[in-house]
């Protein structure tokens, strides 16, 4: 069963180092170079320690760390989203196990409203999971150029019935 846990400043140096591995992964799409100390340059790091609308969540099966995402309310396209997934994986040895769907599932459930979410079209994984999980929603699809491409759609609340 997936979990969130939140990030909290203590767990820094961790994000940072499983972020590092994603964003290396990232090079299959995007043409980011490694600086001279072998890292790759991500502006907004810091900021998800410092801005109290940005959120980022470790994602555990049981006990194990399976994964991460990162969340903010910030558009590339304009819009005003309540929530735009910045950065989401599950790692390569967890895949195949519906873990990401059931991730972002999860996501959507803890943090209904407005989402946008970019994917890459060449990440063929990323762009078949996006639009399972924002099928249900009837997203508006807006091609950013001949590569990226954002989901809006709105997650409404869950509704529970009084007891």
């Amino acid at each position: 069963m997936i979990r969130l846990l939140a990030v909290q400043q203590k767990d820094r140096e961790l994000l940072w180092n499983i972020h590092q591995k994603y964003l290396y992964e990232m090079t299959n799409y995007y043409d980011d170079p490694m600086d001279g100390a072998g890292n790759y340059h991500y502006g907004h790091f810091d900021a998800y320690f410092s801005d109290p609308q940005r959120t980022a969540y470790f994602l555990y099966e049981d006990d194990a760390l399976v994964g991460f995402a990162m969340l903010h309310p910030y558009s590339c396209i304009a819009e005003t989203p309540d929530h735009t997934l910045a950065e989401f994986t599950i790692f390569p040895a967890h895949r195949r196990r519906r873990l990401a769907f059931d991730a972002a599932n999860l996501l959507l459930k803890e943090h209904p409203g407005r989402w946008e979410i970019k994917y890459n079209e060449k990440n063929t994984a990323a762009k078949r999971l996006w639009n399972m999980v924002a099928a249900p929603y009837s997203p508006e699809v807006v091609h950013l150029n001949d590569t990226e491409t954002v989901l809006l759609f709105t997650k409404e609340p869950e509704q529970h019935p009084p007891v």
